[in-house]
C-alpha cells in the first residue's frame, strides 16, 4: 500500500557490492514539511513570547529609546545623569574597545535598562489601574468623573493590538477577603433560609469561628495569597474536580448545543469536515495569540490563562487523584464509530487538511465495515464510570503494548471526536421533546461513545446536528464556550458548503487513510468494563432533561424596564421554585473572577432577603402592585451588588473554601466550615455568555442562533439550571433534575420558570411602564 511505503523514510539491503539504499523521497519530504511547522511555531512561540513580554511597550519601542538617547550624547548632554559614565567605567571588556566603542556600548546598556524599567513602571501602573473595582458599582449610565478619569489612564497604559496573553503580567491579584467580613456576607446569605432558633447557633459557630480558628487559618492563607498568582484557583482545580472519585459525566462535564432551528447540511461526514477545519483554525489563532482578550468596558482585561488548555489535553485517571496531561502539539485527533476508534492526521504535506479532505477522511470511518474488536466497544464506558476502578485498569491493563499504544493516541489527541449513529435536534412531531433527547444524548450519548476525560468531545449526528461534551477541571464553559460560537460562525458563514451539501474544495487523493486503533483487552479488563457501564447506565438513566426555548420576549424587553437581563432571570428563578416546592433554597450562581489573575469562578448566593420578600409578595394577592415592583427593584439591586462583589474578589465560598483546605492541612476540624461546606445547592444556575456578537448578524440570519448548553443536577433533590439570552428577543433555559427525586421534575419546573418570566413582566406592564 502506498501509505505503508511513505511511512518509511529509507530502506536499504546488504548485496555483494555493498550496502544499497533505497530512499524514500515522498517520505523524506514529509518529515521535512513536518519539522518546517514545528520549528513554524517555535519561533512564533519565541516572537510571541517576546511581545507579550515586554507589553504594554512594544519591541520596536526599544529602538526609539535607543536612539533618543545616542542622538542627545551627539549633542553633548547626559540625560543618565552620570550613569553612562558609570557603566563605562565598569565594563569588563573596557580594555578591548575603543573610547568611542565603549560609550556607545554603554549608552546602549543605559538606554536598554531605561527601556525596560519603563515597561516595569507602566506594568505596575497598569496592574495598580485595574486594581481599581469601584466602577461597577455605579449606577448605569452615570459614570463618575473619577471614573472616566480611571477609564481614560487605563486606556492610555493598555497599550496597542494586545495578544492573547499581553494583559496577564498586569492582572491583579485576586484579594483575600478579611474574616469579619467574610463571616457577615455568610450569615446575611443564610439568614433567609433559617428560622430565628437555627440562625442563632449558626451565628454562634461563625463568631466562634472568627474568633478563635479563623485567624490562625487566614494567616497561612495570607502567605498564599502573597507567593502565588491566586490563592483559590489551584486548590479549587484539584480538590473540586482531580480529586473526585466519583463519575464526572453527568457530575462534572456539561455540553454545547448547534444552531437551534438550522442544520447547514445533512451530510454527517461534511458536517465533521468543516467544523474539525473551523476547530484546527481556531488553535491556529490560539497558537499564534492572535484571539483577543476579553475586555469588559471595550478596556478592562480577563484572564485568558484557561485558553492554554483548549486542545491536546486529557485528564489522567489516579486512584486518590487524577492529574491533567497537556500536550505542546497533537497532529491528529482520535475518531470513535459504531464501536471502534480510528487515529485521523490533521495534516498532509505540511498543510492543514482542508475541509473537503476532511469529509473525505471522515467518509472513510463510516464507510468502514468493521466490527469492534473484544473489549473495545465500551472501552469509553471506563471514562464514564467511577475514578478508582478505571485508575486501577489503566494502570494494570493500558501499561504497554498495543493497547498503551492505542491509548496513547486517545491521550495524546487534539481532541476526541464521536460520530453518532443517531439523528438529534428540534424535529418530529414533538419538537420539545426530540429537544430534551439532544440535550441528553450531549451530556451522557451511549456512555461509551464519548471519552469523558478529553478536553472536549466533539460529536457529529447522522443528521448533520453537531454538539460538544466538555470537561470541566482544566477551564469553565466561557472558554468552550468561545471555541464553540467560532466553529459555528465559521462553519456556516466562512467555509460553508456547495449546492450539494458537501464541503467546499479540491481533495489530493494521495493523503493516506485514517489508522484503526488494535487493543487487546484481556477478560478481566472486560470485565471492569462492563462494572463501569453499568454505574455510567444507572447515572444517565436517572437524568430528567428539559430544554425550554423563551420566545415571549427577551433581553430587548427587560432593558426597557431598566432591570439587569440576569437580575431579572434570577429572581425569576427564585419564584419559580418557590412556586414548585413551596420553600427557598441555598441557590448557586456562577460568576468569573477573571479580572484577577489566574481567575476561575465565585458563587454568587442568588436567594437573598430581598429575592424572598418579592417572592412572598408576588404570591399574596393583597399586596399592592407597587409595593410589588419596589421589592423587584429592590431585589434586582441586591443581586447586581451580589454579582459585583462576587466578580471582584468579595464572595464568600471560594474563601471558605481555601479555609476548609487549610484546616485539612493543619489536621484541624471546624464544626462551622464542615457544616456551611456540607450544605447542598438545591439550586445551581448559570449563564452562558454569548462572548463574540459580531460573528453572527442575526438580523439578515435570525434563524441561527445557538440554543446553548447545560449541565447535570448538583444534588440528588435539586435542580441545575443553565441559561443563554440570545439576541434581543429569545432566552433558552436547560434544566436537569434526577428521576429518582420525587421533589423534582424537570418539566414542571420549566413550566413555572414559563410563568415567573410572564408574571413579573406583567408587573411593568400593569405598572404601565414604558416597554
Amino acid at each position: 500500500m502506498a501509505e505503508a511505503h511513505q511511512a518509511v523514510a529509507f530502506q536499504f539491503t546488504i548485496t555483494p557490492e555493498g550496502i544499497d539504499f533505497r530512499l524514500s523521497h515522498e517520505a523524506l519530504r514529509q518529515v521535512y514539511l513536518s519539522g518546517l511547522r514545528s520549528w513554524k511555531k517555535k519561533l512564533t512561540r519565541i516572537k510571541n513570547t517576546v511581545i507579550t513580554g515586554v507589553y504594554p511597550a512594544s519591541p520596536s519601542s526599544w529602538l526609539f529609546v535607543v536612539v533618543a538617547i545616542l542622538a542627545t550624547l551627539y549633542t553633548r548632554s547626559d540625560p543618565s545623569m552620570g550613569l553612562i559614565n558609570k557603566i563605562q567605567e565598569h565594563l569588563p571588556v573596557s580594555g578591548y574597545l575603543s573610547h568611542q566603542s565603549q560609550t556607545l556600548l554603554s549608552a546602549l546598556l543605559f538606554a536598554t535598562l531605561l527601556w525596560l524599567a519603563v515597561i516595569l513602571t507602566m506594568r505596575y501602573i497598569l496592574k495598580q489601574l485595574l486594581s481599581y473595582h469601584r466602577w461597577m458599582f455605579e449606577v448605569h449610565g452615570r459614570m463618575s468623573n473619577k471614573t472616566k478619569v480611571w477609564l481614560a489612564l487605563v486606556r492610555i497604559f493598555s497599550g496597542r493590538k494586545p495578544l492573547l496573553y499581553s494583559y496577564q503580567a498586569s492582572l491583579p491579584h485576586l484579594p483575600l477577603p478579611a474574616i469579619k467580613d467574610t463571616m457577615r456576607r455568610f450569615l446575611e446569605s443564610v439568614h433567609p433560609l433559617l428560622d430565628d432558633e437555627q440562625f442563632k447557633r449558626m451565628s454562634a459557630l461563625a463568631s466562634d469561628f472568627e474568633n478563635n480558628l479563623g485567624p490562625k487559618l487566614q494567616w497561612y492563607l495570607k502567605l498564599k495569597a502573597l507567593w502565588a498568582s491566586n490563592y483559590v484557583s489551584d486548590w479549587w482545580e484539584e480538590y473540586i474536580y482531580l480529586r473526585g472519585r466519583s463519575p464526572i459525566m453527568v457530575n462534572s462535564n456539561y455540553y454545547g448545543m448547534d444552531f437551534l432551528y438550522v442544520t447547514p447540511t445533512p451530510i454527517q461526514a461534511a458536517r465533521a469536515g468543516n467544523a474539525i477545519h473551523a476547530m484546527m483554525l481556531y488553535r491556529r489563532k490560539l497558537n499564534r495569540e492572535e484571539i483577543k482578550p476579553l475586555l469588559v468596558q471595550d478596556c478592562v482585561p480577563m484572564c485568558s490563562d484557561q485558553y492554554e488548555r483548549i486542545f491536546n489535553t486529557t485528564r489522567i485517571p489516579g486512584e486518590n487523584s487524577d492529574a491533567i496531561q497537556h500536550m505542546q502539539d497533537s497532529k491528529h485527533i482520535a475518531v470513535f464509530h459504531r464501536g471502534c476508534f480510528w487515529r485521523l492526521w490533521l495534516y498532509h504535506g505540511g498543510r492543514l487538511l482542508s475541509p473537503r479532505e476532511m469529509e473525505c477522511q471522515i467518509q472513510k470511518i463510516l464507510d468502514d465495515t468493521g466490527i469492534p474488536q473484544p473489549g473495545e466497544e465500551k472501552l469509553a464506558a471506563l471514562t464514564a464510570g467511577d475514578r478508582i476502578p478505571w485508575a486501577k485498569a489503566r494502570k494494570a491493563y493500558f501499561g504497554n503494548g498495543k493497547n498503551r499504544q492505542s491509548l496513547d493516541i486517545i491521550e495524546k489527541a487534539a481532541f476526541f471526536v464521536c460520530l453518532d449513529d443517531s439523528e438529534q435536534g428540534m424535529m418530529g412531531e414533538d419538537p420539545g421533546k426530540s429537544l430534551d433527547a439532544y440535550a441528553k444524548s450531549l451530556l451522557h450519548g451511549k456512555t461509551y461513545d464519548r471519552w469523558f476525560d478529553k478536553s472536549f468531545t466533539f460529536i457529529v449526528y447522522k443528521n448533520g446536528k453537531t454538539g460538544v461534551n466538555a470537561e470541566h477541571s482544566w477551564a469553565d464553559a466561557p472558554i468552550v464556550s468561545h471555541l464553540w460560537e467560532y466553529v459555528l460562525a465559521t462553519d456556516c458563514f466562512q467555509l460553508g458548503y456547495n449546492e450539494d451539501g458537501h464541503c467546499k474544495g479540491d481533495v489530493d487523493f494521495t493523503i493516506p487513510p485514517p489508522h484503526r486503533l488494535t487493543w487487546d483487552i484481556p477478560k478481566e479488563c472486560q470485565d471492569v468494563i462492563t462494572s463501569s457501564h453499568a454505574v455510567a447506565q444507572a447515572l444517565a438513566e436517572d437524568v430528567d432533561f428539559h430544554v425550554l426555548p423563551f420566545r415571549e420576549f427577551g433581553k430587548g424587553c427587560i432593558k426597557k424596564c431598566k432591570i439587569s437581563p440576569d437580575a431579572f432571570i434570577q429572581i425569576a428563578l427564585q419564584l419559580a421554585h418557590y412556586r414548585d416546592k413551596g420553600k427557598f433554597c441555598l441557590t448557586y450562581e456562577a460568576s468569573m473572577t477573571r479580572l484577577f489573575r489566574e481567575g476561575r469562578t465565585e458563587t454568587v448566593r442568588s436567594c437573598s432577603k430581598q429575592s424572598c420578600a418579592f417572592v412572598r409578595a408576588m404570591e399574596n394577592n393583597r399586596i399592592e402592585l407597587s409595593e410589588k415592583l419596589r421589592l423587584f427593584q429592590l431585589a434586582s439591586e441586591k443581586h447586581q451588588h451580589l454579582y459585583r462583589m462576587a466578580m471582584t474578589g468579595g464572595g464568600v465560598d471560594r474563601h471558605l473554601f481555601c479555609l476548609y483546605v487549610v484546616s485539612k492541612y493543619l489536621g484541624v476540624d471546624s464544626p462551622f466550615l464542615k457544616e456551611v461546606l456540607s450544605e447542598p445547592w438545591r439550586l445551581s444556575t448559570s449563564q452562558t455568555p454569548v462572548q463574540q456578537v459580531e460573528l453572527f448578524d442575526l438580523v439578515n440570519h435570525p434563524d441561527y442562533v445557538s440554543c446553548g448548553g447545560g449541565f447535570g443536577p448538583v444534588a440528588d433533590d435539586g435542580y441545575g439550571v443553565s441559561y443563554m439570552i440570545v439576541g434581543e428577543e429569545m432566552i433558552n433555559f436547560h434544566i436537569s433534575c434526577k428521576i429518582s427525586s420525587s421533589e423534582t421534575n424537570a418539566h414542571r419546573f420549566g413550566r413555572h420558570i414559563h410563568q415567573s418570566m410572564m408574571d413579573i413582566l406583567a408587573l411593568f406592564s400593569n405598572g404601565k411602564k414604558n416597554l
